[in-house]
């Protein structure tokens, strides 16, 4: 398994830049993952990176060199994420809930399956052409007003994780990767502002070095001063070894079986030992409700 990738986070015109991303990968699969943390709510940067940290730890745990089951895996890690996020707010009793989207894909024996939560997106390209794109968890993408840059205030989403209300997600594949096939992880910051045709052309004609950038430039150019913080994250599939030494290449057959390696920060499989049920989910949105109902009861 060979792929190249880049990946690339501005703040935009935000005081700080809630948006995390980050790749894993084993000999045999390769997790890809962006959230964006969401303004309104408390420590949105903490969702998200706690969002990765779910992913990537469950990913390390279970990936021997491959999962068992991509879309088993795909649903427990976004409960994983939703769950650790709800617990970080409960032990911290805090009267809102910390809440992120989040899109993740997943790649073995040359098959790519993902999961999304919100309204950060998957793109897939295949010979210049958009194959398939995520379905935003919005009102205006559900009314047929979600292609490309348009509606003000289209963004306002029915689910994430981190709400007390269990959170809506949806799978995608599996799609059996061609060599060239490019696939982008985004978040809200960029296609709100990039029409989907340019998103595509960029990524159809360009390295993923060379598209990344350029695609994160315009939107903030475009958004100009109230630019919402903007990420990407692009992998091309089974690419030949790039001349270039900054290009991202991975080559995975390098790892043995045992091996691992990530991008995302503090996923030590260690410290995500709990079972993630359904019952552990529910004690911890109760465990929540409890603390909210203690916090107002001391004003």
């Amino acid at each position: 398994m060979q792929f190249s990738i880049y990946q690339l986070s501005r703040i935009g015109g935000r005081e700080k830049n809630e948006d995390r991303m980050g790749y894993s990968y084993t000999r045999e699969a390769g997790l890809f993952v962006l959230a964006d943390g969401m303004g309104g709510h408390p420590d949105g940067e903490v969702a998200a990176q706690t969002a990765l940290q779910a992913f990537s730890a469950l990913f390390q745990r279970q990936a021997r060199p491959r999962l068992p089951d991509a879309g088993g895996f795909l649903s427990a890690a976004v409960m994983a994420a939703h769950h650790e996020i709800i617990r970080y707010a409960s032990s911290r009793a805090l009267l809102d809930t910390p809440r992120t989207t989040v899109v993740a894909g997943l790649v073995q024996a040359g098959i790519l399956h993902w999961v999304h939560c919100g309204d950060s997106r998957l793109y897939l390209v295949r010979d210049g052409q958009l194959l398939t794109r995520t379905r935003d968890h919005s009102y205006s993408e559900a009314q047929g007003q979600g292609n490309g840059a348009g509606p003000v205030n289209r963004n306002v989403l029915f689910t994430c994780l981190g709400s007390v209300a269990r959170p809506m997600f949806d799978l995608g594949g599996p799609v059996p990767l061609r060599p060239g096939d490019r696939m982008l992880l985004c978040s809200d910051g960029l296609w709100d502002s990039v029409d989907d045709a340019i998103i595509v052309d960029a990524l159809a004609t360009r390295p993923v070095d060379e598209a990344v950038p350029a695609l994160v430039d315009e939107a903030l150019g475009n958004a100009g001063a109230r630019s919402d913080n903007v990420t990407a994250l692009a992998m091309e599939w089974e690419t030949p070894e790039p001349a270039r030494a900054d290009s991202g290449f991975t080559q995975t057959a390098l790892l043995d079986d045992e091996g691992f390696s990530s991008t995302i920060q503090g996923d030590d499989v260690d410290t995500w030992h709990e079972e993630l049920d359904d019952q552990a989910i529910e004690r911890s949105i109760a465990e929540i409700n409890e603390a909210i109902s203690r916090s107002a009861a001391r004003r």
